[in-house]
């Protein structure tokens, strides 16, 4: 059952100023689930708690081997993924790498961490976590469970985590 709170226990509950919650409205990241006819804002608890908002229902299955001569490797994790979210259900995109697992900088991992700063996906499936990264895998599954929170964080921490990210992929903001 929902439970819809103002916004300044909103703000409370997820650990931010009143007036980020006004910006994340104006920019589109995070609007209220209801306003009252004199603009009061209204946020479901139960949803800011929950899970983190995305724009889409999308899946994305990460597949990666190492060099050319696993060629078919690739093609079979690929395929093994694609069958498990079409099983679920899930409305899916599998992306390839073709790379090193120390390799920051593939195409295919950019793109999958742009999608989580971006809040376009709902889960991350792989067939093995080392399949995504040799090392620092846990830093893409801190940013897609917890994106909200990172977003709306005034800890240091998250602040440099959510940079960090942002290099990783190019971004010069």
């Amino acid at each position: 059952m929902s439970r819809f709170v103002k916004i300044g226990e909103a703000a409370k509950a997820l650990g931010v100023s009143i007036q980020t919650l006004r910006r994340w409205e104006e920019r589109g990241y995070l609007a209220p689930s209801r306003k009252s006819e004199g603009n009061m804002r209204y946020y479901d608890l139960d949803q800011l708690l929950g899970k983190e908002k995305v724009e889409a229902d999308l899946t994305v299955a990460y597949a990666r081997v190492s060099s050319h001569d696993q060629k078919e490797d690739l093609k079979r994790q690929a395929d093994v993924l694609a069958g498990y979210c079409t099983r679920q259900g899930w409305n899916f995109q599998v992306i390839q790498d073709l790379g090193s697992g120390m390799n920051y900088q593939k195409k295919g991992l950019k793109a999958l961490i742009q999608l989580i700063l971006d809040r376009k996906i709902t889960r991350l499936v792989l067939t093995h976590k080392d399949r995504l990264l040799r090392f620092g895998a846990e830093l893409i599954f801190a940013l897609t469970v917890f994106s909200v929170r990172l977003y709306g964080s005034r800890s240091k921490k998250n602040k440099k985590l959510i940079e960090a990210a942002k290099v990783l992929i190019g971004h010069d903001n």
